[in-house]
């Protein structure tokens, strides 16, 4: 078995050790955030439909929130998942190692369906299955034909302002709306900048290690700045997220949207494509679809978005 082999299975065991973190974290940070809101279903006194309202996570109450000794061990699970994530991206390109992260969409049912003390719903399994399937397909297709150089100058900027973009388009969409659609829009954006998060990670290695850059040189220095700032926008949203829906869409969300953001930018900073047959491609585009299709399946039967029409239909 070649050193590269050995790299991608390393990777790919890190990238599960990092997906079960995120779904046990994303369990903790929604229930913090569900249960310090006054918003919030598990918040004294709310009401029935409360956590489905269009009001938004304030700043105070996110403090608040914050504080939370729940919250704060989700944010150490969360930190420990990223590192052990970052380390399976130095060892594999980025389409072998972010799609595996999906496979805390089935722990994060697990986990809310041990909670509830309720058998997950059909249409929420079907949904799960599916992306899997999906992500599945993608990284066996991705590890055998994936390639890897260092990004062109200017690359690395173009990639930061267009998945910037697509960030702010889906954040204003998200805070215009409310209950699932709300959650579903804001855990994309938020998956968006943690796809540009992975992308800048994996640049910045395959730059410093081909000799291009030193790690103080001012391209290092600035696509830190943007892994900062896209940490920090991303985890404000998903913040948000958890609190207009579900744990389970919310780690779906990002566990799909992520992957598709950051092997399209490997695609482009990176030229992880360049050696990829065109029905390699018309098969990873076919497996990224069945997996966004799982998702909102999943979305679209959770008990929450079923009690929301329920509500909406009555109420006309």
């Amino acid at each position: 078995m070649g050193d590269a082999t050995w790299g991608h299975s390393a990777a790919i065991l890190l990238a599960l050790l990092g997906a079960a973190c995120f779904a046990v974290s994303s369990a903790l940070q929604h229930h913090a955030v569900r249960a310090g809101h006054p918003d919030g279903p598990d918040h004294p006194g709310a009401s029935a439909d409360a956590g489905r309202s269009g009001r938004a996570l304030t700043m105070r109450h996110l403090i608040r929130i914050m504080r939370r000794p729940r919250w704060l061990a989700g944010l150490g699970l969360a930190g420990a998942g990223t590192v052990v994530h970052a380390v399976a991206l130095l060892l594999a390109p980025l389409r072998v190692v972010q799609p595996v992260g999906v496979l805390a969409v089935p722990l994060a049912v697990l986990i809310s369906a041990a909670r509830s003390g309720r058998r997950p719903a059909v249409g929420v399994v079907v949904g799960a299955v599916v992306s899997i399937i999906g992500v599945v397909v993608f990284v066996v297709a991705s590890a055998g034909s994936a390639a890897s150089h260092s990004p062109t100058g200017g690359a690395t900027l173009v990639a930061g302002l267009c998945v910037a973009a697509v960030v702010a388009l889906l954040t204003v969409v998200g805070l215009a709306r409310s209950g699932t659609v709300r959650c579903v829009a804001l855990a994309m954006a938020g998956a968006s900048a943690f796809g540009l998060v992975s992308a800048l990670v994996r640049a910045v290695s395959q730059s410093v290690a081909a000799g291009d850059v030193g790690i103080f040189d001012l391209p290092v220095l600035g696509a830190a700045a943007g892994l900062v700032a896209s940490l920090a926008v991303g985890g404000w949203l998903v913040q948000h997220a958890y609190h207009a829906g579900s744990p389970e869409v919310v780690i779906a969300c990002l566990t799909v949207v992520d992957p598709i953001v950051a092997v399209v930018l490997g695609a482009v900073l990176l030229g992880e494509g360049t050696a990829t047959p065109l029905a390699t491609w018309a098969l990873l585009g076919g497996a990224a679809v069945a997996a966004t299709a799982g998702v909102l399946t999943l979305a679209h039967h959770h008990p929450d978005a079923v009690a929301a029409r329920a509500e909406a239909a009555v109420a006309v």
